[in-house]
């Protein structure tokens, strides 16, 4: 089982900001920006390059807890990032697809 089905499963203590049936989304333990919370899905799907057609709904719900988590957290109004690293060369560290939600302060472009 994978860091982040543990954490699913609450084998692993994590601080939640809320979750579903399908999801959760947790506050990151290293974080790189003020805001930064991870949405996960419960179910493991490696990467977002692993998803299927049939996780089209799920890859839905995992963007609008997104939006909640930039709500609930405060950072809506100001401006937040999504990022979803896809494969080691992008910096996905943690092989269960996931969402970083980061905000509260400003962000450069290009990211890296």
């Amino acid at each position: 089982m994978c860091l982040f089905c543990k954490i699913a499963a609450k084998q692993i203590p994590a601080k939640i900001l809320f979750e579903d049936d399908e999801l959760v989304a947790f506050h990151d333990v290293n974080p790189v920006a003020p805001t930064h919370v991870l949405v996960i899905p419960k179910a493991h799907v490696a990467s977002l390059g692993d998803a299927a057609p049939e996780h089209a709904a799920l890859l839905g719900k995992l963007m609008l807890a997104a939006t909640r988590a930039a709500e609930l957290t405060g950072v809506a109004q100001g401006g937040y990032r999504v990022v979803a690293n896809t494969g080691a060369n992008a910096g996905q560290s943690v092989f269960h697809l996931h969402l970083h939600v980061l905000g509260g302060r400003a962000m450069g472009w290009p990211p890296g």
